[in-house]
């Protein structure tokens, strides 16, 4: 097992009284690989809340197939869990795994080549039966031959050793079975020193309806830590102590889960209340689920029939006084694209969270991309400029969603917000933020007339003179009747209007009042001062471009990092930083849709790596191409 560039816990539930050699290393990267219905995510998630509970800092990458249940043994229906935990500050799940758990043949063929030659395999010999073999197409059992005698191998009957221990349960011989998820995580939790307390209480808490399957899955458990105790295949166990993150209270937090509390902070910062109108898809359902539990903070969520309707919904509540805000993947976004563009008509606040995939159409559901940046930015007729917002990690969307919220309501606009599949199933620890630090979100409504000619009439387009934003009556106040819709609007007093002039001015006052949201200049960090080339990204490969940069500075060599949240419109000091270096790098996870704009815009001739594999960049990728420009530029 390596350690890169990227203490014996106390109060175990269960105590370790074999003497074992204990290797510390400051970080580790576990990959568990099984069938679909083999709870890998499950598995993977329970490690992570113990990582994090531990105090490690951590990221992770669940992988998992679109389908509900695929074919069973078959490498499309592999599922994979990746959790990357260290005594130090990280920043991606890591490039490959120094420890494969393969729960099966498939599982093992679908991950074994990303195993770096010494890293330690653990394989459960039950599932390799010459059926599930031949699924797979091996001719002949692996764990036979000499093709695994590279990694340290450590063949475990699990199915066979979780049976014998709840035979005593009653439960059938398929639902024993089920439990041999638990019993690899025991067996892992014994490995590295991990607590148990945690998910014994977990299980029981899941299971609490179920007290007999809950208990099944706790002797499972227990099998598991104790078989690590009891075999001598395991002569080694590691420690990762702690990471010293800033001072503060953490939690473990996905991006979805993220996204979901900071539009519940917008709501309690603004004092509005928050409708959600939506329609579930992959991978942003979750962002649904999440703010349903949420009522009594104010929050209403509506599951609609279809995008349409749910994002209608949304800006409806919005008219009614409320912040709307509706979620989807790109395929949504695609359907709600006349709506937002009523919206930018109506010059109404609503948060629109897009979710990215891959595409085109159904795409891949459950596989990442960066896909939808320029959907994001024309996808809709005529000229209808919108604000985009794009959050770096899982932890970071909690920021994001509050952000898009304070343009939305200070600008009185939609607003789009770019996650994408890796950030919204990914994990890592997030700094709970003291809520008076947060920004205030409150609004003003109209409450009297405000015609500028003096009449006892409302306005609806009278506008802040410094950020053009127009005033927000809700429906029913007395004195301010006013009429709202998608045809374009004659200034101030928003009547219908297809006077050429006016449009021309109304289009370009709205595009102006876009350009003119303040948003933070770009920071970049080039610890030496002496980079000539910058790397510049958003989204998601936040993460692998800066483990790149650190990897590339080991080798002696100049490079800066500058990373955007802020998508439309750019930061004000983009144009000067981008001309301070001799060559950009833009990694995208799209055939470059950035370098498209940035070229456009600051006529600068970046340098676009691209990639559209429905997988995050690895940062050994990135450090090879990084390497290549910074030494090319030296020459």
């Amino acid at each position: 097992m390596s350690t890169g560039v990227e203490g014996e816990t106390n109060g175990h539930a269960l105590k370790s009284t074999r003497h074992t050699e204990i290797t510390k290393l400051d970080r580790v990267v576990i990959r568990f690989a099984g069938d679909s219905g083999d709870g890998m995510q499950l598995t993977g998630d329970r490690f992570t809340s113990e990582a994090a509970a531990f105090g490690n800092d951590l990221a992770t990458l669940p992988n998992f197939p679109a389908e509900i249940r695929a074919p069973q043994g078959t490498l499309p229906g592999v599922s994979s869990f990746q959790l990357h935990f260290a005594d130090y500050d990280i920043l991606t799940p890591g490039d490959r795994p120094d420890v494969l758990v393969a729960m099966n043949p498939a599982a093992l063929k679908a991950n074994i080549g990303d195993l770096p030659a010494g890293g330690t395999l653990i394989v459960n010999t039950d599932e390799f039966n010459k059926r599930n073999l031949q699924k797979v197409g091996y001719d002949a059992d692996p764990l036979e031959d000499e093709s695994l005698d590279s990694y340290q191998v450590h063949k475990v009957a699990m199915a066979t050793i979780t049976r014998s221990a709840l035979e005593d349960t009653g439960l059938s011989k398929k639902d024993a079975e089920r439990a041999k998820n638990m019993f690899a995580l025991g067996l892992l939790s014994w490995m590295y020193h991990r607590p148990t307390e945690g998910t014994e209480q977990f299980l029981r808490e899941k299971f609490a309806k179920k007290p007999d399957i809950a208990e099944a899955n706790i002797l499972a458990f227990r099998a598991g830590w104790n078989y690590g105790e009891t075999t001598e295949s395991f002569a080694t166990t590691y420690q990762v102590a702690p990471a010293k993150l800033n001072s503060g209270t953490y939690r473990q937090i996905t991006g979805n889960t993220a996204l979901a509390y900071g539009i519940v902070a917008a709501g309690q910062r603004s004092g509005l209340e928050i409708v959600l109108g939506t329609y579930p898809i992959t991978p942003a359902s979750d962002i649904l689920h999440e703010l349903s539990r949420h009522k009594n903070f104010g929050v209403t969520t509506i599951q609609a029939e279809d995008e349409i309707a749910g994002i209608g919904m949304a800006l409806g509540a919005s008219y009614g006084g409320a912040l709307g805000v509706t979620s989807t993947s790109g395929p949504g976004i695609a359907l709600k694209s006349e709506t937002i563009g009523l919206a930018v008509m109506t010059e109404l606040p609503l948060v629109v969270i897009d979710v990215q995939r891959g595409g085109p159409s159904t795409g891949l559901p459950t596989k990442t991309e960066q896909a939808d940046l320029l959907q994001a930015m024309f996808g809709r007729n005529g000229e209808s400029p919108v604000p985009i917002i794009a959050p770096q990690s899982p932890a970071d969307c909690f920021d994001a969603a509050v952000d898009a919220a304070r343009i939305a309501l200070e600008y009185r606009t939609p607003v789009l917000l770019l996650s994408d599949g890796a950030i919204a199933n990914g994990s890592e620890p997030w700094l709970i933020p003291d809520v008076e630090s947060l920004p205030d979100l409150r609004v003003t409504f109209a409450t009297k007339p405000n015609a500028t000619d003096g009449s006892d009439e409302f306005w609806p387009y009278v506008r802040d003179p410094e950020t053009l934003a127009r005033e927000w009556a809700i429906p029913g106040t007395a004195g301010l009747q006013h009429r709202i819709g998608g045809l374009e609007k004659q200034d101030g007093k928003g009547s219908i209007s297809y006077d050429p002039a006016n449009h021309d001015y109304m289009v370009r006052l709205r595009q102006r009042k876009i350009d003119g949201i303040k948003v933070p200049d770009l920071e970049v960090d080039d610890p030496s001062g002496k980079a000539r080339v910058l790397a510049l990204g958003w989204g998601s490969p936040y993460g692998p471009i800066g483990a790149a940069c650190r990897r590339v500075r080991k080798l002696g060599l100049a490079i800066a990092q500058a990373h955007l949240r802020h998508l439309n419109p750019f930061p004000a000091n983009l144009g000067d930083v981008l001309r301070s270096y001799d060559r950009v790098v833009i990694p995208e996870m799209n055939l470059g849709q950035l370098a498209m704009l940035i070229r456009a815009k600051y006529l600068i001739d970046a340098i676009s790596y691209t990639k559209v594999a429905g997988l995050p960049f690895k940062a050994e990728e990135l450090q090879g191409v990084f390497t290549d420009v910074v030494k090319g530029v030296s020459a």
